[in-house]
């Protein structure tokens, strides 16, 4: 399909079957008979956690586009599970970038030990930056460390942590207790043994049980500088400014998989009910929203490519919040459209499009919202100087 990246050999065989394992794993840890760990755990025995990590280092390397592809097979039938390999990976293809440039010493030491941990290990990183009130913005981030006797100590409460009490380690953002200038975020590994640190219970909302999302504390958490990601201080806000992709489209693939498999679930309804195949206003509508499918696609896939080719520059920048903004309001629009569509099935809870439904609302939820995504594109159009952080809220 032109626009769509190749995966490597079996690849796509592969993240298709796991996709088609996954889906009856789903159903099942929607209605509560199941809590997801199961789901992961065949995230980790295909391989995906290594998915971004160097092939050199013993991954598999892939690119953004291909990484987006692995995204959307999987979110077309779990957008939980596929959301919680992202948490994973969003930190781990930073992590990669910054690694294929010039590193010293302390910088190459933590991208290897990184690296180590996952294609050696298994073990599974997760993102712990949003906070109650700021979401995550790095500037709102009120988490503090302070240096002591050689280490860093950690202190304050993170909201709606992805993979709490699952994952190995927390890639956590906090703020110089020292310094008042709200840019200078750094970003420190935070092991889920480390003493001081705890989870509260599972947030229990309308979908997404699947990842595993909670409150996290940290109290006093001591680390030493290895600790400290890439050995450098101050730099979390600078590097999302210029380089915004894993942040804004990191979650676009799985929600473009949730897209598809809406309109998968909306045709199979119009076409199991011949009053409503023959009714021209149903079927123009579904048309419709089928091209709306196929044009997000394409300009998350475009994105991608721009990513790939010049990640940080202002086309490749506005084309991933262009992206965003297109696959969350097309997952609006299916929510709108799905009682026209598919009647009564639609309120149907032992249905997968109920849950489908259920779930598209939080594309909007997740950074950058539609609104943000907006005001970037706008900006830039504009001609405004988005690599200046003054230039927008971060």
């Amino acid at each position: 399909m032109a626009g769509v990246p190749a995966l490597p050999a079996g690849l796509l065989d592969r993240v298709t079957a796991l996709a088609e394992t996954l889906a009856p794993l789903a159903a099942d840890v929607d209605a509560g008979a199941g809590d997801g760990t199961a789901s992961l755990k065949l995230l980790k025995d295909a391989g995906l956690l290594r998915s971004l990590v160097p092939r050199d280092a013993g991954g598999d390397g892939l690119s953004f586009a291909q990484y987006t592809r692995v995204l959307e097979v999987i979110g077309a039938r779990d957008v939980a599970t596929a959301l919680a390999l992202n948490m994973h990976n969003v930190s781990i293809g930073a992590l990669r970038e910054a690694a294929a440039g010039r590193l010293g010493a302390t910088g190459r030491a933590f991208a290897d030990w990184v690296f180590r941990e996952i294609t050696e290990h298994d073990r599974m990183f997760a993102s712990a930056t949003s906070e109650a009130g700021t979401g995550a913005k790095l500037r709102g981030v009120r988490t503090t460390y302070r240096r002591s006797e050689g280490t860093y100590v950690l202190g304050g409460r993170k909201s709606f942590v992805s993979l709490a009490g699952v994952a190995d380690y927390y890639v956590v953002a906090a703020r110089d207790a020292a310094e008042d200038a709200e840019n200078e975020v750094s970003h420190f590994v935070v092991s889920a043994t480390d003493e001081g640190v705890t989870f509260g219970t599972p947030w229990t909302g309308q979908a997404l049980a699947g990842t595993h999302t909670a409150d996290m504390t940290l109290d006093g958490v001591r680390l030493g500088r290895e600790r400290l990601f890439l050995g450098v201080e101050g730099m979390s806000l600078f590097k999302l400014v210029r380089e915004p992709h894993w942040m804004v489209s990191g979650y676009t693939g799985a929600y473009l998989g949730l897209a598809v498999a809406l309109v998968r679930e909306l045709t199979a309804c119009v076409r199991d009910s011949p009053a409503r195949a023959a009714s021209p206003v149903t079927v123009r509508e579904l048309g419709r929203l089928s091209a709306r499918l196929a044009a997000a696609r394409a300009l998350t896939y475009t994105a991608c490519a721009e990513v790939d080719a010049a990640r940080g520059t202002p086309r490749a920048n506005t084309a991933v919040h262009a992206a965003k903004y297109a696959v969350a309001e097309l997952l609006t629009e299916l929510v709108a459209s799905a009682p026209r569509l598919a009647g009564t099935t639609a309120l149907d809870r032992r249905r997968a499009l109920h849950r489908y439904l259920r779930e598209a609302p939080f594309c909007s939820v997740m950074p950058a919202k539609p609104d943000e995504c907006l005001d970037y594109v706008g900006k830039s159009a504009l001609g405004v100087d988005l690599a200046d952080a003054r230039a927008f809220d971060w």
